[in-house]
């Protein structure tokens, strides 16, 4: 554990701001959960909670099920890194933070599908090989938790095997629907 020097009192209430630094530098956002920890030496430690990541290994089957019978490369994210991926560099996309573009494609609650001679966004830094071809936010109780994403190779071609489009976007929509009914129950 790293001290930041920085101290912050306790009021009536028994709050304690997270200064703004700290905030961006972990990506934690307003209605954040946060999991708090405690030990022996009196320490309180603050993490962030990931609904989603509770279900890391199910949605890694998932994800490798959607590959194998479908021929479908797909990622599932939590509201900030990969958490299960399948048919995709493990090291291009295991536990990766999300880009901008793709934390943004999460936040219009909506499906997204590539259009030709669209901008490609891509789900991390690392995975450029990699762009989103379809897209769907996770929803669980009104609360984006996270994104199913179908993946493309860079070079726009499309495999043989691969679903055409309609059924890719019905696969997607149906992981992103299952997964956040998952988190509900």
């Amino acid at each position: 554990m790293k001290a930041t020097g920085i101290v912050r009192r306790i009021d009536d209430l028994g709050r304690v701001v997270i200064p703004k630094e700290i905030r961006r530098t972990m990506r934690i956002r307003e209605g954040d959960p946060l999991e708090i920890y405690t030990d022996r030496e009196g320490e309180v430690i603050f993490k962030k909670y990931s609904p989603i990541g509770e279900l890391s290994a199910f949605a890694a089957q998932y994800a490798e099920t959607l590959y194998k019978t479908c021929n479908l490369s797909v990622v599932i994210t939590d509201r900030d890194a990969v958490i299960a991926h399948a048919g995709v560099p493990k090291k291009d996309f295991s536990d990766k933070t999300l880009t901008t573009e793709a934390e943004k494609l999460m936040e219009s609650r909506s499906m997204y599908s590539y259009r030709d001679g669209a901008d490609k966004i891509f789900a991390t830094a690392d995975g450029e090989n990699h762009f989103i071809r379809c897209a769907m936010p996770i929803i669980s109780g009104g609360d984006i938790i996270g994104c199913v994403a179908s993946m493309g190779e860079a070079s726009g071609e499309r495999g043989k095997d691969t679903p055409s489009p309609e059924v890719e976007s019905k696969l997607v929509l149906t992981a992103a629907g299952f997964l956040g009914r998952q988190i509900e129950t």
